[in-house]
C-alpha cells in the first residue's frame, strides 16, 4: 500500500520555450511539446507556461489498484479531496497548491552504464589508456531523483505526504523542521522544510556518477557563469554528490550521484535514521566536505513575487 515511483514533475515559467532549450543543450531530449525526457524516460520535467515560477504538479506511481483506494482513504482522512479511476488518483497539495498524480505502475529501470575503470592505490584496474572521462562527449543526465519544497505549514504538509500520500520517512530534522522522504530506495525523493512562503526550493536530476556532475555542471557554467551557487561536495544527508546551479528560469537545480539507497526499512529506522538531526548531539551541515552553502543557496530572489502571486490564489 505505498507509492514506488517519482516520474516527473511540472515546472510553471514565465518562459518555457527558453527553459526547453536549456535542458536541450544540457542533455535531455524533446520528447513532446513541453516534455523533455531522456533515452530511457521519455518524461522528467513538463515545461508549462506560467504567471510566475513554481512546481505545479507531481506525478508517481503506486504497485496496485488497491493501493488507489487506500490512499484516497487516508486522504479522505485528513480532509483532502481527491478523484479516482481504478487506476489513477488526482488531489491538490492543500499547502502548497500543486497537482498531485498517482498512477498504477512503475518507474521505467534504467540500464546501468558500464563503469569506468579507474586507478587507486593498491587497486590498479586502467593502463595504457587515458581516463574515459576526458572524451569529449557527455554523458546526460538519467532521471529525476528529488525535490526539495518550503512549506507555511510544515504540519500539515507533512501529514499530507507521509499520512496521506504514503511517503516513509527517512531522518527528520529536530522539531519536525524538516523531513526527508522517500518512495523509492533513494535516500529522499522528498525534502520539506519550513518556511514563511511556500516555494520550490530545487528539483534534482541524477547523473552517472562524480564525473557526470563535473561535465554538465561546467558546461551549465559554460553557457552562464552565473549560474553557479555551490559544488562540488558531498552531502551528510543522503552521502550524495552534488552541484547546485540555476536554471534560466531561476529555479535552483542540482546534479547530483551517488546517494545512499535503502533496501531494508526495518534496518534503517532502527540503525540509521534519526529525528533530532541540527541539534546539539546530532549537527547537520549541508556538506560533509566541499562548498559550505552560501548567500545564493539560501536566497530566493523572487519570493516577494511568488508570495504576491500564491496570495492571488489563497495560498500562503
Amino acid at each position: 500500500m505505498a507509492l514506488n515511483g517519482f516520474l516527473d514533475i511540472d515546472l510553471s515559467v514565465k518562459n518555457p520555450a527558453e527553459l526547453g532549450a536549456f535542458w536541450e543543450r544540457h542533455g535531455l531530449r524533446r520528447t513532446a511539446d513541453g516534455v523533455y525526457g531522456t533515452d530511457q524516460r521519455p518524461t522528467v520535467l513538463n515545461i508549462k507556461e506560467g504567471d510566475h515560477r513554481h512546481l505545479s504538479a507531481m506525478h508517481f506511481s503506486t504497485s496496485h489498484e488497491s493501493d488507489i483506494a487506500e490512499i484516497a482513504r487516508r486522504l479522505e482522512g485528513l480532509g483532502v479531496e481527491s478523484r479516482t479511476s481504478s487506476t489513477t488518483l488526482e488531489c491538490t497539495d492543500p499547502i502548497l497548491g500543486h497537482s498531485i498524480r498517482i498512477d498504477v505502475g512503475a518507474p521505467i529501470p534504467l540500464k546501468p552504464t558500464d563503469a569506468r575503470p579507474a586507478n587507486r592505490p593498491g587497486d590498479r584496474n586502467r593502463y595504457n589508456n587515458r581516463n574515459a572521462s576526458l572524451a569529449p562527449d557527455r554523458r546526460p543526465p538519467r532521471r529525476l531523483g528529488h525535490v526539495v519544497l518550503a512549506s507555511p505549514d510544515i504540519e500539515k504538509s507533512t501529514a499530507f505526504y507521509f499520512d496521506g500520500l504514503g511517503f516513509r520517512v527517512t531522518d527528520q530534522f529536530v522539531g519536525a523542521n524538516g523531513t526527508f522522504g522517500r518512495v523509492e530506495t533513494d535516500h529522499h525523493n522528498l525534502l520539506i522544510h519550513r518556511s514563511r512562503v511556500g516555494y520550490l526550493n530545487h528539483y534534482a536530476i541524477e547523473v552517472d556518477d562524480f564525473d557526470a556532475i563535473g561535465e554538465n555542471g561546467a558546461a551549465v557554467v559554460a553557457d552562464n557563469p552565473d549560474s553557479h551557487i555551490i559544488g562540488v561536495g558531498r552531502h551528510l544527508l543522503g552521502s550524495n554528490l552534488f552541484w547546485y546551479l540555476r536554471d534560466p528560469s531561476g529555479n535552483m537545480f542540482e546534479f547530483f550521484a551517488d546517494m545512499d539507497h535503502i533496501n531494508d526499512d526495518d534496518d534503517w529506522a532502527k540503525n540509521h535514521s534519526r529525528t533530532d538531526w541540527g541539534a546539539p548531539s546530532a549537527p547537520a551541515p549541508v556538506q560533509a566536505w566541499g562548498d559550505a552553502p552560501n548567500e545564493a543557496f539560501f536566497a530566493v530572489p523572487d519570493l516577494d513575487e511568488i508570495a504576491q502571486a500564491r496570495a492571488k490564489r489563497g495560498l500562503a
